[in-house]
């Protein structure tokens, strides 16, 4: 059966569809206290797959207690999903003192489940915390899918090198164009410099491509640069749409046409899911 977190009802009901499979009832209640109770009411299965991100210390929370119902219930094998994994920035202790957070969720996700799953880690060595190994399943390809087909002699942009193989795989499975990078220069926890590719971008469609947006700080000034050296139409695409307080606002007033997600997060950006992805590594 397919049990889902809160956070992942959309996709957890395709992944069902995808995989033939029931979709089991699921209660959520917040107590008068704060406290949350997330369970399984009458389930009977022998396996189970949980689907839910972590887009929050509740939804962590909440993902514990479906385990550990589904272990009450008697479910003999325990397969985890978790499309967006919360924490998983921070796989590195940055300065004394601190934690390294993801570790921690990790190990604390790994105690109920038989296999992890998870889509485009930002840090994909955050797979090693889960025991046994979390598997990364890479679902960049469907951003492909709701671009228009039309797109005037394209260039799949990265905002930095590090992320060049979303855009790479994007271009792939959209079938032509060129592919390029912005170089990008931490200075400090929010400030970001970017310096323009040597791409020639004038009248060409560009498709900014990541694996998470935000805030779209570092997202919109990117377009704005592509806007200044005359560039064409402008699509930004991402695995995760987080797309956190006013970000949409930003990119749109950047000059961005359309914004394309996944149901990673569920967002209204979510234009593709990535169940069929998960459901070949499920079957």
């Amino acid at each position: 059966m397919i049990v889902s977190g809160s956070t992942s009802q959309v996709l957890a009901a395709s992944l069902a569809r995808e995989l033939e499979r029931p979709l089991a009832p699921v209660d959520y209640q917040r107590f008068p206290d704060g406290e949350l109770l997330a369970s399984v009411p009458d389930f009977d299965a022998e396996e189970a797959v949980i689907v839910a991100s972590t887009l929050s210390s509740d939804a962590h929370v909440e993902l514990l207690q479906l385990q550990d119902a589904l272990a009450e219930a008697g479910c003999a094998e325990v397969t985890t999903v978790v499309p967006y994994m919360g924490y998983s920035r921070q796989d590195a202790a940055f300065e004394a003192g601190q934690p390294i957070s993801s570790r921690a969720i990790a190990k604390a996700v790994s105690t109920g489940t038989d296999r992890v799953l998870t889509v485009n880690p930002h840090e994909r060595a955050v797979c090693d915390f889960f025991e046994p190994t979390a598997e990364a399943v890479d679902a960049a390809g469907v951003l492909a899918d709701p671009l228009p087909r039309d797109l005037t002699d394209p260039v799949f942009l990265s905002p930095d090198a590090g992320a060049i193989s979303i855009a790479e795989t994007v271009r792939d499975a959209y079938g032509e164009g060129e592919v390029d990078y912005f170089e990008k220069t931490r200075l400090s926890g929010d400030e970001v410099d970017i310096s323009p590719s040597d791409a020639d971008v004038t009248g060409r469609d560009v498709v900014v491509t990541d694996d998470i947006i935000a805030t779209g700080s570092t997202m919109s000034e990117a377009v704005a640069i592509l806007g200044e050296r005359g560039v064409g139409r402008v699509y930004v695409t991402c695995v995760h749409p987080l797309l956190t307080t006013n970000a949409y606002t930003k990119l749109s007033r950047a000059g961005v046409e359309t914004i394309y997600g996944t149901d990673t997060v569920e967002r209204p950006a979510s234009a593709v899911s990535v169940a069929p992805v998960l459901a070949e590594r499920l079957e």
